[in-house]
């Protein structure tokens, strides 16, 4: 499948499928809705919930579903860092992008943080199946396979659902898939998403998440929050 790297509308850059004219990130800018989604939604969210706990462990356990361009675990090391709270990050990915395209990717560049190249770099370059601890607070794990095949059980705290959208992939936004997100965080846990179809919204609802609707991130009006609540 042709893949060709594009500029976004903050100036980041993204990967676009180009028979499907779908984008890794949303044309109105990557890093935008990157961190208004997965950042502002998911992980500060749950920084707050963490803060305002009992909890001593001080960690964070995140599955993302479709690392892809590796914006998304960029941007939540680059906050492990700054907030000094561990996190412990399981990226899957079926079709894992190329070093070229890799290195076409101007994200440490437009973030400003150019000292970080080479640990966005190494994010691709380290083996897959093995936890890496890449700073102080962050450890990484990629898997390559498809997210049906995966089994975690009551395993994380916060779900970056990041996967093509459903228009080129509907297999991808189903009851059955949305079962296993369920089953793989922890009571309380939650799943954030760029999509807010009605279908996509009920199919998580069929299967024990309560929903809400948030405000989307340019470009889009709304975005969803699922929590998976204590029985």
């Amino acid at each position: 499948m042709q893949r060709k790297i594009i500029t976004t509308a903050d100036g980041s850059k993204t990967i676009q499928i180009e028979e499907w004219n779908e984008q890794y990130h949303s044309v109105h800018g990557a890093i935008q809705e990157a961190n208004h989604v997965y950042i502002k939604h998911g992980l500060l969210f749950c920084f707050d919930r963490l803060n305002s706990s009992n909890d001593e462990s001080q960690e964070i356990s995140i599955l993302e579903i479709g690392f892809g361009t590796g914006l998304n675990a960029f941007l939540t090391l680059l906050q492990a860092d700054e907030h000094q709270i561990d996190i412990y990050y399981r990226g899957v990915e079926a079709f894992p992008i190329s070093s070229n395209e890799m290195a076409a990717l101007n994200y440490p560049e437009t973030l400003r943080v150019l000292e970080k190249t080479a640990l966005f770099e190494k994010m691709h370059k380290i083996p897959w199946e093995i936890d890496k601890r890449l700073i102080s607070y962050f450890t990484l794990h990629k898997q390559q396979k498809l997210f049906s095949d995966i089994t975690d059980k009551d395993r994380f705290d916060l779900i970056y659902f990041d996967a093509f959208g459903a228009r080129v992939q509907p297999e991808l936004w189903t009851i059955s898939i949305f079962k296993i997100m369920f089953d793989a965080l922890k009571s309380g846990g939650v799943l954030v998403t760029y999509a807010a179809k009605g279908s996509v919204r009920r199919a998580m609802q069929s299967v024990g998440f309560s929903v809400e609707k948030l405000p989307g991130p340019p470009g889009k009006r709304e975005m969803l929050r699922a929590t998976k609540h204590s029985t």
